[in-house]
């Protein structure tokens, strides 16, 4: 069983990360973001919690969050193991995840300030600035703590989250010993629909 949680400011590609380790190693990805979502989107009691949260620019409270992990892993659907992304986010959170859950490893994606501010731009321009610099501040004060908490009692490996998303998932598979991602060979794929006469 393979059991990870992967950290990183906005932008560094945990999302992405997180489902290619989890579908080429058929872990379950557990994502905090996408179960607040969805409870914003279905406009539970919950979701009514969070958007007050995020309309007060706060991240959601410690005790919310961890309801909702205490929830989804009393689910046990992850037979081979699990990937979390978003999660933890505070120092008050990663020491509730260590008190009751163990993982094989934490991975960290370290990107630096700049490069996040051109990845986000580049994808949401209008008034990105001002909530961007809230999300930095909340990562640098509250995650980064969260983070050292870890390395002091799990395994964490930090990787360059900057290069493509294929090199990431490499160094990150390196790290952790785990095997190379399988691509696809295109070359082959031609050479086979030539001899079907495609």
């Amino acid at each position: 069983m393979r059991k990870y949680v992967i950290m990183g400011i906005q932008g560094s590609g945990k999302g992405t990360q997180s489902q290619m380790l989890a579908s080429d190693l058929d872990l379950a990805h557990i994502s905090v973001g996408d179960i607040f979502r969805w409870h914003v989107a279905n406009h539970t009691q919950m979701g009514a919690q969070v958007r007050r949260c995020l309309a007060a620019g706060k991240l959601v409270d410690d005790d919310l969050v961890q309801a909702v992990i205490q929830r989804r892993m009393a689910e046990h659907d992850w037979n081979f193991g699990f990937v979390i992304d978003g999660f933890p986010r505070t120092v008050a959170q990663a020491g509730f995840f260590m008190e009751n859950y163990d993982v094989d490893a934490v991975i960290h994606l370290d990107m630096p300030d700049d490069e996040v501010r051109a990845r986000v731009a580049s994808r949401r321009p209008d008034d990105v600035e001002e909530a961007l610099a809230v999300r930095l501040r909340d990562f640098h004060e509250q995650t980064e703590p969260a983070i050292d908490l870890f390395r002091r009692k799990e395994h964490v490996i930090t990787v360059d989250a900057t290069p493509a998303r294929e090199l990431v998932q490499q160094q990150i598979r390196e790290k952790l010993g785990l095997p190379a991602v399988q691509l696809a060979a295109p070359a082959m794929t031609g050479e086979r629909e030539k001899r079907n006469g495609r």
